[in-house]
């Protein structure tokens, strides 16, 4: 009996995140996604920054991580989910000095810590346990992150899922009503208040102290709040120094009349 043997598959023989589109074509959902995005990215970029001197993590806003090779004549992007906002550590934010398109599994193996969804519709979608076609099946099973959030602007809501053993198990709230993820020191939940204008119930990270982290626009705002005080404190001292001459400077001219008396 002749056996023919199938060339072994490796993973270069498979396409990479330069040869896989980048969008699927449909429009963002609504105009919230992507200020919401901004202010998790820009809010957590220090406690990463910190974690990973080195740089090496990722962050992917509305981008594609690609589980499968989809078949013909399936168009590519099959393959693929696209949460609203993701994080990768330890992986490199470049490829080849490149940005990434996309999230690339079956090259880089390394899973996010955290994936999350924001609701547009009821729910149902980010909740759909439909084997390898549902987008929970499909991050509880394949994609396989530490953590998966579902936030619902509507309800004001976040729940958040966490990965034991083989499957999600909805996490704990603790008693400020967020959920600790303590791989990266940080706490995620709602914060009811103004960004980029318009008030919202906002998904935002918290310190593992309950330190609200303040976004890029915010910490510029501070940083210009605490120079103008600086400025006013040093003005202040000035003002108490030049007070303080003149008070000196009448006493020493009272003391000259006295002995002159």
């Amino acid at each position: 009996m002749n056996v023919t043997e199938k060339p072994e598959v490796i993973a270069t023989d498979f396409p990479d995140h330069t040869q896989l589109p980048d969008s699927d074509g449909t429009f963002v959902k609504n105009f919230q996604e992507h200020p919401q995005s901004i202010l998790l990215t820009t809010s957590i970029r220090p406690i990463l920054d910190r974690i990973h001197p080195d740089g090496q993590y990722c962050i992917g806003q509305d981008s594609g991580i690609y589980w499968r090779v989809a078949q013909p004549p399936e168009p590519p992007e099959k393959g693929a989910e696209a949460p609203d906002w993701f994080y990768v550590p330890d992986v490199p934010p470049t490829l080849d000095g490149n940005l990434r398109r996309s999230y690339v599994m079956w090259r880089e193996l390394m899973p996010p810590l955290i994936v999350l969804e924001f609701v547009s519709g009821d729910g149902s979608e980010e909740r759909d346990r439909t084997p390898r076609k549902g987008k929970f099946w499909i991050y509880e099973r394949i994609i396989r992150p530490a953590f998966y959030g579902i936030y619902e602007v509507k309800k004001a809501k976040v729940e958040v899922y966490h990965l034991v053993e083989d499957r999600f198990e909805l996490a704990p709230q603790n008693n400020r009503g967020h959920y600790p993820i303590a791989q990266i020191g940080v706490e995620l939940g709602i914060w009811q208040g103004v960004y980029q204008g318009v008030e919202l119930p906002w998904l935002r990270w918290w310190e593992a102290s309950g330190t609200l982290l303040p976004a890029a626009e915010e910490r510029a705002e501070q940083a210009e709040l605490a120079a103008e005080q600086a400025q006013f404190e040093a003005e202040q001292e000035r003002q108490r120094r030049i007070e303080a001459e003149l008070r000196i400077q009448a006493l020493e001219a009272r003391l000259r009349e006295l002995e002159g008396e």
